[in-house]
């Protein structure tokens, strides 16, 4: 398999050998930068989610209420793209409406913890151009947000979801700023019901894992089809979730999809088991989980260091493998630790960061990613991850040395990435 060449001096920095965040960083910093940033290679791309938090979290210290200043300070920490989510649901029913949105979870700093008044259009187009110019990509997404009237639940065939889909694109090309988007992942996390309840699987308990049923398969490539009638320059896909073992590679194939999304988390790994040590159960208004991550998640860690590093790798290789075996290429936006984490007392960033330093080295070396976030906690409202700006940077200096296999510079997603790079 040809390879652009990859220089890394921290190749050795695997499952086993990081002891502690400092050797982590000491190794990203070994690594040469390559010209990048001169337009002579747009790829691999350096990505955080900011989901829905970009139009949400825009009161008083929530994070978002600047665009420009949470913009600069994303490129001052090396990123070149986002991924944020359009509300399709909400611009296909009336782009310029007031909705009021329900709040997801109260435990998360993901978007709002409480009722909230949002306005989709113009304010996507706005904050466009203020990513256009700061240079920073987009890769649209949607969690299908929550409303008063639950307006997404009227998406309840694949055609009405790319119709949905198609209704955002146009009003994005309309403002003149396409030029910005390079990827649509039309549902977050597909099959997972607390994304996309209008879809019901075969079998209905195919839930967040059940993205490769054959109703799947032909709401994906009904809903991308109508898209590409009318935008076959960008390139689309369906992100999913759940522990990437051997089962999860033999899914597929996915011809429908431009490239794969799989979200990795070292809490994934055999069957959720850190998690099920910990006592956290993903509880969405209720702190018995972050009580129980406070108490005993850093000690669980640390006790078999090697085993949980080794099950985060584990499953970066076997993604790798998966995108060869599909001949498609891998961007992750969510990953690499801990699932769900915040500021809270007794909640230490250090084994959180340690972790995601090893994962984004492990994703770099394998040639077969074309945009790799570092975590899934990359925005201002996580200030324990944010403020350590020099960590970033190694970090994602790190994803730019990388290399992107040959065999997938003339996939769609480098054709486009090239494109809006010139």
């Amino acid at each position: 398999m040809k390879r652009r060449k990859f220089l890394n001096t921290a190749a050795g920095v695997t499952a086993g050998t990081m002891g502690s965040v400092a050797l982590a960083g000491e190794a990203i910093q070994d690594l040469p930068i390559e010209q990048v940033k001169a337009g002579k290679q747009p790829y691999p791309l350096a990505i955080t989610m900011w989901e829905f938090s970009w139009l949400e979290r825009r009161w008083p210290g929530a994070g978002y209420e600047d665009w420009d200043q949470a913009l600069s300070e994303l490129v001052e920490r090396g990123y070149d793209a986002i991924r944020i989510d359009a509300f399709p649901h909400l611009i296909y029913e009336d782009p310029e409406r007031e909705y009021l949105i329900l709040p997801h979870w109260s435990t998360q700093d993901w978007g709002s913890p409480e009722i909230n008044r949002v306005q989709v259009q113009p304010n996507l187009n706005k904050f466009l151009e203020r990513c256009r110019a700061h240079n920073v990509r987009v890769g649209l997404s949607s969690w299908f947000r929550t409303d008063e009237e639950d307006v997404r639940m009227k998406l309840t065939t694949a055609q009405k979801l790319g119709e949905a889909w198609l209704a955002v694109l146009k009003s994005i090309d309309e403002g003149g700023v396409l030029d910005t988007i390079f990827y649509v992942d039309l549902c977050n996390e597909w099959t997972g019901d607390a994304w996309c309840p209008f879809f019901v699987n075969d079998p209905p308990e195919a839930i967040w894992t059940g993205w490769d049923t054959e109703k799947s398969k032909q709401w994906m490539a009904d809903s991308i089809a109508i898209l590409e009638d009318s935008y076959p320059e960008i390139p689309y896909t369906f992100s999913f979730t759940g522990e990437i073992n051997q089962e999860a590679i033999s899914k597929g194939p996915f011809k429908m999809l431009d490239f794969l999304e799989p979200h990795i988390w070292m809490t994934s790994y055999n069957g959720g088991e850190f998690y099920q040590k910990v006592g956290y159960n993903f509880e969405r208004f209720d702190y018995t989980g972050y009580r129980n991550m406070a108490l005993h998640g850093k000690r669980i860690y640390e006790e078999q260091k090697e085993y949980w590093q080794k099950g985060l790798t584990e499953q970066i290789q076997l993604a790798a493998r998966w995108s060869e075996l599909q001949n498609q290429g891998l961007i992750t936006t969510e990953c690499w630790g801990v699932v769900d984490y915040k500021d809270l007392p007794m909640l230490e960033w250090g084994y959180i960061k340690e972790l995601c330093a090893l994962g984004t080295l492990e994703a770099a070396k394998t040639g077969r990613w074309l945009a790799i976030a570092t975590s899934n906690f990359c925005g201002p409202q996580f200030v324990g991850m944010w403020r350590d700006i020099e960590w970033h940077r190694k970090l994602t200096n790190a994803i730019h040395a990388s290399y992107v296999d040959e065999n997938l510079l003339d996939s769609p997603l480098a054709k486009r990435m090239r494109e809006i790079s010139k």
